[in-house]
């Protein structure tokens, strides 16, 4: 059964980092394109960045650019989203897709 987890939020200080990680299984993770989303309380989901099966093409959103990067781990099926600088506004759920498949969020409070 194909399913994506993933794992690495929680609380953080204002200005703070974070390393959010998704490990695909149970599909072949490195023929599939990943992306990663944030939702804020009472607002639209947004995309973050995407990362082509090889990881050598990646988009990221003008938005974080200076500040998240997505990597991927083909060999572990493992995406990482590295970010650092948070802002009590970025306060939400983080989520990543690999293909089709979503995984069940994370919450992620920006917070002292």
């Amino acid at each position: 059964q194909a399913q994506v987890v993933e794992s690495g939020g929680g609380l953080v200080q204002p200005g703070g980092s974070l390393r959010l990680s998704c490990v695909a299984s149970g599909f072949t993770f490195d023929t599939l394109g990943l992306g990663w989303y944030r939702q804020a309380p009472g607002k639209e989901r947004e995309l973050l960045a995407t990362m082509n099966r090889s990881g050598g093409d990646t988009y990221t959103s003008d938005s974080v650019r200076e500040r998240f990067t997505v990597s991927r781990d083909n060999p572990e099926s493992t995406t990482y989203l590295q970010i650092k600088d948070l802002k009590p506004e970025e306060t939400g759920v983080k989520y990543c897709t690999v293909g089709l498949k979503w995984c069940q969020g994370t919450e992620v409070p920006v917070s002292t």
